[in-house]
């Protein structure tokens, strides 16, 4: 019994020393922890102020990832803040208004009264960029009642400016003026430069709105003197977006007093310069924010802004027209009292000046070609880099998930996969319509059921129909031929596209699917295939353009609804190779009918041709097990993701780096199937798979590779390949496709 009590005597201070010092490394820890994303944070606001958005970017990333894990409320209430005001200086209007949301919302469950009166003019400042006026004057009145409170006066007069601003946007161009000068003294007094620029700036514009009787002063002279001030300070100190913005503003002075030449001049230097800043804002974005989200948004805003410089552009067009006429007018009233010898002269140069234009034309045309062949390729590289860093995505997810994570992990690994599946679907719609514009898609002619197959493609959009609370209707002739000869698989992809389309865009509605035949003569049967619904409809100007490439209804039904604008391209391309056209009848609030016409013929045969896509194999993994697998890869992470996942099924793998390694492997070494990439360094995996070819005719060889345009799939075969792999793949898909291969169930096509 001493014995023991003496142990306990010993071991006891020991125990306590180590729990102390856990302890105190815990919070010295945290401590660190905080002192890192402020410092992250200060580095990401001087950025800002500079507009230096890649740094920006990459410190608000960082910060945001070591609060990951803090409860800290009020350190991640100002980490979205700064995020919000980097997403407004973006111009990623949406995507600021939801940051700022969620921190007035931490900041107001912590009765932080200065910071939340940060948080109200900030979003005061996005909701005014949204068009939501009347939200943003109320949050920013509040802000100010703060600011008036603890006597602020630097805040109080950035709010002034953003009420002058909000005036501006509602077109009471006077009150507008009278908030500028109330802000422009304060700015100068405190030494200010960005916010007397940018106040000078808009008080210019405000100004091109008066009427000299409105103010006691010449309006226009005022604009001219404030556009100078705003040009000095943006020029002293650096300011690029505000000197660009300059030049539109110098565009309208000059449009007012009808200077053409000039107005057109400065519009086509602020066009040009403000496309190449939003080149600068994609630049930083790829560093870091959401690429679907944030370069979605900032491309709508691009045409947004476009679409409102063209409406100059026009104005400016005639002008010059008006001009144009009044002086052909005069030369065509001086050539009539000119001789027949005049005119002769006249005419033979005018034959000159069309031949000229028509050669220019035929140079147009030239370019224009260079230029879709130019983005078929970048396209077709584009989707191939994607395919391979989506790869380590969707096959590290499918790792993770496989692994028991908590419930928590597992709700972002759901989000990741979805993510993931998401885009991949994009890259497949671009490929596909990248595809069908450089004509490498074929029709194929196989016998197949349209009543299975339509039902098919139901069942396949059912649930996407239930989540929107959407009920499909069928009304099928029964009269039409059982087995039809065509390509079904393209059929369903335009079916599934158009029917997707409505059941996307209608809420608590209906969605009709009406098959009828029109005529059969012999062995040739006319059908019409109609998709109506009851949703949101589509404007009578959209209408004439919803089915070119990136094209949606419009930005505010893009941002509600999701989508890329390809679906109806590829289904237009897709029915005009089976020769037959899409045709559109909507109305705003009342929903969309499309409709098509399209011929068959009747199959005499009653069976359908094997499709693989429709058949499900059944999986034997103990088969697999202690079977021998070669990886031949050379993306190290590829390799890795690879391996696990045939580990994970007992599989033995070995890897190879590149092709002329994989050769030498599978001379020295016995493998039950060999996983092939296509694209390496040194020789490529259809050269390697050749030459193994010329010693090894029996062993399995799958491609694994992230096909392109380029590639023709019957290549591979000829080149010895068992069986192809897209990536990335469904696991499932993979493991049917080795099962498939070792079963002796496919074989190479011989050379």
């Amino acid at each position: 019994m001493t014995s023991i009590s003496l142990k306990y005597n010993i071991l006891l201070p020991v125990f306590c020393c180590l729990f102390l010092s856990h302890n105190l490394l815990s919070q010295s820890a945290k401590q660190d922890t905080i002192a890192l994303v402020k410092k992250y944070q200060t580095t990401a606001g001087a950025a800002l102020k500079n507009q230096d958005f890649e740094t920006a970017i990459v410190n608000l990333n960082k910060a945001n990832k070591f609060l990951s894990t803090s409860t800290d409320m009020m350190l991640k209430a100002e980490i979205l803040l700064s995020v919000a005001q980097l997403n407004y200086s973006l111009q990623n209007f949406d995507k600021a208004a939801s940051e700022a949301n969620k921190a007035i919302f931490i900041l107001g469950q912590k009765d932080e009264e200065e910071k939340l009166a940060i948080a109200y003019y900030l979003y005061g400042i996005i909701l005014t960029q949204t068009g939501d006026f009347a939200n943003s004057e109320k949050f920013l009145k509040e802000s100010d009642k703060v600011f008036t409170k603890r006597s602020d006066e630097k805040n109080q007069a950035n709010v002034v400016l953003a009420l002058g601003n909000l005036e501006l946007k509602k077109k009471n161009y006077k009150i507008a003026v009278n908030y500028f000068d109330a802000a422009i003294p304060f700015f100068q007094t405190n030494k200010l430069p960005f916010s007397e620029a940018n106040s000078h700036l808009h008080r210019a514009e405000a100004l091109l709105y008066l009427q000299p009787g409105d103010v006691s002063y010449n309006p226009m002279s005022q604009a001219k003197l404030s556009l100078e001030n705003a040009i000095a300070l943006s020029d002293a100190n650096g300011y690029t977006k505000l000197k660009i913005d300059s030049y539109k503003i110098a565009s309208y002075i000059a449009l007012k007093q009808n200077d053409y030449i000039k107005a057109e001049a400065n519009l086509e230097i602020y066009e040009r310069r403000n496309d190449s800043i939003y080149q600068v804002y994609l630049n930083a974005i790829s560093k870091g924010v959401d690429a679907e989200t944030s370069v979605g948004d900032l491309t709508n805003i691009i045409l947004a802004q476009k679409d409102d410089l063209d409406k100059k552009q026009k104005s400016i067009n005639f002008g010059k027209m008006t001009t144009g006429l009044s002086i052909a007018l005069i030369v065509i009233l001086s050539l009539l009292t000119l001789s027949l010898y005049k005119n002769n002269n006249l005419r033979a140069k005018a034959n000159e000046l069309l031949q000229d234009k028509n050669n220019e034309l035929l140079l147009a045309k030239e370019k224009a070609e260079k230029a879709s062949l130019a983005k078929a390729q970048f396209l077709s590289t584009i989707t191939h880099e994607l395919r391979t860093p989506l790869y380590a995505v969707t096959g590290l997810t499918h790792l993770l998930m496989e692994e028991n994570p908590l419930a928590h992990q597992k709700e972002h690994l759901n989000s990741l996969k979805f993510s993931g599946e998401y885009l991949l679907s994009l890259i497949n719609n671009i490929l596909d319509l990248n595809k069908l514009e450089a004509n490498k898609v074929e029709i194929e002619k196989t016998n197949f059921s349209l009543k299975k197959r339509i039902n098919d493609v139901l069942i396949a959009l059912k649930k996407s129909a239930d989540d929107r609370k959407n009920n499909l209707h069928l009304e099928y002739d029964e009269s039409i031929p059982d087995k039809l000869v065509g390509d079904p698989l393209k059929l369903s992809q335009v079916l599934i596209n158009l029917i997707g389309n409505s059941v996307k865009f209608t809420q608590n509605g209906d969605v009709f699917v009406r098959i009828g035949k029109i005529d059969q003569k012999g062995n040739k049967v006319s059908l019409h295939f109609e998709i109506e619904d009851n949703g949101v409809g589509i404007s009578k100007k959209k209408q004439k353009s919803i089915f070119e490439t990136f094209s949606q209804a419009s930005l505010q039904i893009n941002r509600k609804f999701g989508g890329t604008g390809l679906g109806l391209s590829i289904v237009k391309n897709l029915l005009e190779l089976m020769g037959s056209k899409i045709q559109l009848e909507s109305q705003l609030g009342k929903g969309s009918k499309f409709w098509f016409n399209i011929n068959f013929e009747v199959s005499e045969d009653s069976s359908d041709s094997i499709n693989s896509n429709n058949i499900t194999y059944e999986i034997d993994y103990d088969a697999l097990e202690n079977r021998r697998v070669l990886v031949v890869e050379d993306n190290k992470i590829n390799q890795m993701i690879t391996k696990k996942i045939l580990e994970k099924n007992k599989m033995v793998c070995m890897v190879a780096d590149n092709g002329m390694e994989a050769i030498e492997l599978v001379k020295e070494h016995n493998f039950d199937v060999i996983l092939m990439d296509i694209h390496m360094p040194g020789i490529s995996g259809i050269e390697a798979t050749q030459k193994i070819r010329e010693f090894n005719k029996k062993l399995p060889i799958i491609a694994l590779t992230a096909v392109t345009i380029d590639e023709n799939l019957d290549d591979f075969y000829r080149a010895g390949f068992n069986e192809i792999i897209p990536k990335p793949f469904k696991t499932e898909e993979f493991f049917e496709k080795i099962f498939r291969t070792l079963a002796g169930r496919k074989s190479p096509v011989d050379s």
